[in-house]
């Protein structure tokens, strides 16, 4: 699956249309040397998605900071799901 803002909404979508819990989103960041995982409950799902949507470009690199970049996300129903997806 190439990573584009389309394919992240539509794991948003998938998320909850299968009532998962969990979206876990994948960062990178230059110059550091491990990515961080962002995990969002399903209350912020509306909100979260609308702030990726206004923060990142169709690519999912950072419209206002250079070299930070969304590089994975899944969706799940534990944060174990998320760990074997992401990590």
């Amino acid at each position: 699956m190439k990573l584009t803002m389309n394919s992240l909404i539509q794991n948003f979508e998938d998320a909850n249309a299968n009532e998962a819990s969990f979206v876990g989103v994948r960062i990178k960041m230059d110059g550091f040397a491990d990515e961080e995982v962002i995990i969002n409950g399903k209350n912020n799902f509306k909100t979260k998605l609308e702030y990726y949507k206004n923060t990142y470009d169709e690519n999912l690199n950072h419209k206002f900071a250079k070299g930070i970049s969304i590089s994975g996300f899944t969706y799940g129903y534990s944060y174990s799901d998320i760990q074997s997806d992401l990590l």
